[in-house]
């Protein structure tokens, strides 16, 4: 398994090793003490979560708040996404700025978001399982969220936004000059 810090700090790639033979395939997708070492601190995932998407659905860009803040592990078991990550932590160098990068059930990467991270993801394929774990409880009073148009994040989707399946409540999500947090 080979973990790399992407730009935004404490936020890493994680590539499993796949063995393929006559059978099939395997891999580790998560290894804790692995994860750990890297990080510099514990984790413990409390939930795990499941979505399934059709193509051009955006989920995001979600965060909890306070002492709900969440760390999480994603990955897509199948299909593919564009998966987004944008540093929310106001005393980070990289604060405002956001990472991205292609997931999908065939490359099998995950990405660990540290805590104090807005996350989202924009389906490239039909009918995409999306999974992801979380060090704390999802709380719907710490829920919050940034605009996934944001001018001054100026996140690039590759994606028609004419195309782009939102919920309601992420049409009504804040830009970054405004969010509390």
């Amino acid at each position: 398994m080979k973990i790399s810090e992407t730009q935004i700090k404490g936020c890493y790639i994680i590539e499993p090793e796949i063995f393929k033979d006559n059978r099939g395939s395997f891999c580790e997708l998560f290894k804790r003490d692995s994860l750990e070492k890297v990080i510099g601190h514990k984790i413990d995932f409390v939930q795990e979560n499941q979505s399934i998407s059709r193509k051009g659905v955006l989920r995001g860009m979600h965060f909890q708040k306070g002492s709900a803040a969440q760390a999480k592990l994603v990955h897509v078991t199948k299909g593919k996404v564009l998966d987004v990550v944008v540093d929310l932590r106001p005393t980070s160098s990289s604060y405002g700025q956001h990472f991205k990068m292609k997931l999908s059930g065939e490359n099998k990467l995950s990405l660990f978001i540290p805590r104090g991270m807005a996350h989202g993801f924009l389906t490239l394929e039909e009918n995409t399982v999306f999974t992801y774990k979380c060090d704390n409880y999802y709380d719907p009073e710490m829920e919050n969220g940034l605009k996934y148009d944001d001018p001054d994040v100026n996140i690039d989707w590759e994606y028609p936004s004419s195309q782009m399946i939102l919920s309601k409540k992420d049409l009504r999500l804040l830009s970054l000059k405004d969010l509390q947090l």
